[in-house]
């Protein structure tokens, strides 16, 4: 009979997400993901790729969500299960919930980080039996942080869910790493970008791959949506919340993207208009 998870991990609880919380991306995580050429999709069988914003991403069409996740390993079955993540992470809460559907499914879980593993992916990454990670990629940790716009009692509330959503994380990095709380802490509280050497050397992960950065990208990859992406950095690291983002951006491409669920509308969009756009925030 198969066993569970090789490693033993905690069981993160649900968190119920204060009404005046709104997530947000680390902007740092966001300008290097940004950066990096669209991967294809793996389309092996047993295979799940993470090549989105976890939660909603509109640019997308929907991003990576528990429920993908939830039906991707019912379609897979009591396999070992390989799972490629490139992404800056997003929802918090989304993120736990992932995570606990990795830990408790019941055969190997490989994970291979493509690009970056940051936030909320960057936990996700903990579920690995074997996390494996290629040549100049990154995993980055930070204190949980978002918007919160309400009177004094919603501000208490998302400090009270903040604490506790930071002490799960140091839960599953403790259990994975074996490294002390009050370092884990520290390199919450520095938002610490890890190489995979680096990674490895402090129990992030289990080794370094020789598989490259953009060795997954694909010519077919849409360009409009690595453009929206760069966009969406820019603005990030110019200090524009994310719902002002969407709104910035739909307001400037023509596009909708904050339907539920999120859908593109991309036909009339030129990607040599947004690249121009690109540069000419950046001179």
């Amino acid at each position: 009979m198969m066993a569970m998870s090789l490693r033993k991990l905690p069981e993160i609880q649900a968190f119920q997400q204060p009404s005046a919380y709104q997530w947000d991306v680390p902007s740092d995580a966001l300008a290097r993901w940004a950066d990096i050429p669209v991967a294809a999709v793996d389309d092996a069988i047993n295979t799940i790729t993470i090549y989105d914003m976890i939660g909603e991403d509109p640019w997308s069409g929907g991003g990576f969500t528990a429920r993908r996740m939830s039906a991707a390993l019912r379609s897979i079955g009591a396999k070992d299960v390989t799972v490629k993540i490139n992404s800056p992470g997003g929802n918090v809460f989304e993120g736990f919930a992932i995570f606990n559907e990795l830990r408790q499914h019941k055969a190997k879980v490989t994970v291979e980080v493509m690009g970056i593993a940051a936030s909320a992916a960057s936990y996700i990454a903990m579920a690995g039996d074997e996390i494996r990670m290629g040549l100049g990629t990154f995993l980055m940790i930070h204190n949980a942080w978002g918007v919160v716009i309400g009177n004094r009692n919603d501000l208490a509330a998302a400090v009270e869910t903040l604490e506790q959503i930071d002490g799960a994380q140091i839960d599953i990095y403790e259990s994975r790493t074996g490294l002390k709380r009050a370092d884990i802490e520290k390199y919450m509280d520095a938002e610490t970008m890890f190489s995979a050497k680096d990674a490895v050397a402090k129990g992030f992960a289990d080794t370094v791959s020789e598989k490259t950065i953009g060795d997954d990208a694909t010519a077919s990859a849409r360009p409009e949506i690595h453009a929206k992406r760069r966009l969406d950095a820019i603005l990030a690291q110019s200090g524009v919340p994310r719902v002002e983002r969407r709104k910035m951006l739909k307001d400037a491409t023509g596009t909708m993207h904050d339907a539920a669920p999120a859908v593109t509308h991309d036909a009339d969009l030129d990607p040599a208009a947004l690249q121009r756009l690109i540069a000419t925030m950046r001179s």
